[in-house]
């Protein structure tokens, strides 16, 4: 246990009381029945505990338990939808959890400026479908769209099926909201695309996982809607031809490629045998195939995609393609990528990995991580799939058939050394879009800077001196 991870003191009941009459007594979270979904994240790793979870439902009532959690020395974990994947939005310690659900309104779009004021506690899928009431895209897309939150989104710096073309969450803000572990206000909700007026504070806070500041409202970009989209599942023998299929894309697309998304068989077979609905797109079914988005503002994207796959197929390079024919065979297309990380569990224990490699990498990455898993335990099922286009691949490892799950599990940081030190062979990170958390904390100064992680502990002190946002998270 680090020094800043011993657990908090107990909380005095005077001191409950005032935290609840700054949210009121209704936002104020004290029943152990009622605090128990705060506690758990969806992988079932981890189990905190607390006493008390507020609600707050303004950007004025986070100030104020922040000064008052500055002026006690109380810890806080902010928390948005609580899908988190690395245990960043846990109370590991007891520390009070903030969520900002209630934090849910859009103040403002503006069509001209191409922008969308949101509040954190603002779902996702609710941020996109305000976009498409105004005619305009909001592109960040996650499987957990229908519950993460934009706050979360940005803490995170959240990633997707859609980064190749429009980026991760912090290419997709343009200012932000952020109450200070002392109760001030960081007023940073800029719509400007240009603003060379010192330090980004915006990217400080974005991907630091509540521990610099809470984000409670962001400036979001947003883009024309496209007039015409194509999607298609292309069969390859590996992701060698995969990377040339993403080369040709590229290429044919000019600009207009919104997603390439590479996934091994093992993936598709255990959608089909674990997933009602889902049906192989190829058949027979490739030992990889590639799940491709072309999005176009034209009437192309048809014609587009069709040359694609014309080449890929005539140079050797593709073995069978189809394209969705309507809108229903293109979310059925999705849903097969959607519940490709559910299904996992049907299948026993499960290692994951959020990695990223140089693009032109992953192909070696897969084949080395592949071997060292296997040799390490025997018939154990390497899972790889993931954003190819931004060399993000979520490389996961199955238990062999018919093992036992917790022994299993027990070996995950061995699994994880392994794979990792392949990683940093590449020049990859070891979090390409879920963060550090808990999870990988103690593991970042084996891959991070020394200097680097200096600087992140430097700032770290200098807007949180008393440790009270988020405690042993991240650094």
């Amino acid at each position: 246990m680090h020094a800043t991870d011993r657990p908090p003191t107990p909380l005095a009941p005077d001191l409950i009381a005032r935290f609840a009459q700054i949210v009121g007594d209704k936002y104020a979270v004290t029943s152990a029945s009622d605090i128990a979904p705060y506690l758990t994240e969806e992988r079932n790793l981890y189990h905190g505990r607390s006493q008390l979870v507020l609600r707050p439902g303004s950007t004025a009532e986070v100030a104020a338990i922040c000064r008052l959690a500055s002026e006690t020395r109380t810890a806080l974990v902010p928390q948005g939808g609580n899908t988190g994947l690395v245990g960043g939005q846990t109370p590991h310690h007891g520390e009070v959890v903030l969520s900002l659900r209630r934090l849910d309104r859009i103040r403002d779009v503006d069509t001209r400026s191409n922008t969308m004021t949101c509040e954190a506690g603002v779902v996702l899928a609710t941020a996109q479908a305000r976009a498409e009431d105004a005619d305009r895209l909001f592109p960040l897309s996650l499987g957990a769209e229908g519950s993460c939150t934009i706050g979360g989104n940005l803490s995170t710096n959240a990633g997707g099926t859609a980064a190749l073309a429009y980026g991760v969450a912090r290419d997709l803000a343009l200012g932000v909201e952020v109450v200070l572990a002392d109760g001030r206000v960081v007023n940073a909700l800029s719509k400007l695309k240009k603003d060379n007026t010192g330090y980004d504070l915006r990217d400080l806070f974005i991907g630091a996982e509540g521990t610099l500041g809470i984000i409670t409202a962001a400036v979001l970009k947003l883009f024309p809607r496209p007039r015409s989209v194509e999607t298609a599942f292309v069969a390859v023998a590996s992701p060698a031809a995969a990377l040339k299929l993403l080369e040709i894309s590229r290429t044919e697309a000019a600009g207009t490629l919104t997603s390439f998304e590479l996934i091994a068989d093992i993936c598709v077979d255990f959608c089909i045998r674990h997933a009602h609905s889902i049906r192989a797109p190829l058949t027979p079914r490739p030992p990889w195939c590639v799940l491709m988005e072309v999005s176009s503002q034209r009437d192309d994207a048809r014609a587009v995609i069709e040359t694609i796959l014309t080449r890929a197929m005539e140079d050797g390079i593709a073995d069978d393609a189809v394209i969705a024919a309507n809108l229903d065979q293109r979310k059925a297309f999705w849903m097969l990528r959607e519940v490709i990380s559910p299904v996992q569990k049907h299948e026993g224990g499960s290692i994951k990995h959020d990695v990223s490699v140089p693009v032109a990498a992953v192909p070696d990455f897969i084949a080395e991580a592949n071997d060292a898993v296997v040799r390490l335990i025997p018939g154990a099922r390497p899972f790889p799939f993931g954003h190819l286009g931004d060399g993000n691949i979520h490389y996961n490892v199955s238990q062999p058939v018919g093992a036992d799950k917790d022994a299993f599990l027990a070996r995950w940081q061995e699994v994880h050394d392994t794979v990792h030190a392949i990683v940093a062979k590449h020049g990859g990170s070891i979090s390409a879009e879920h963060g550090i958390g808990v999870m990988k904390r103690d593991e970042l100064p084996q891959f991070k800077d020394a200097t680097a992680l200096a600087v992140m502990r430097s700032l770290k002190a200098t807007l949180d001196p008393l440790n009270i946002l988020n405690p042993g998270k991240v650094v």
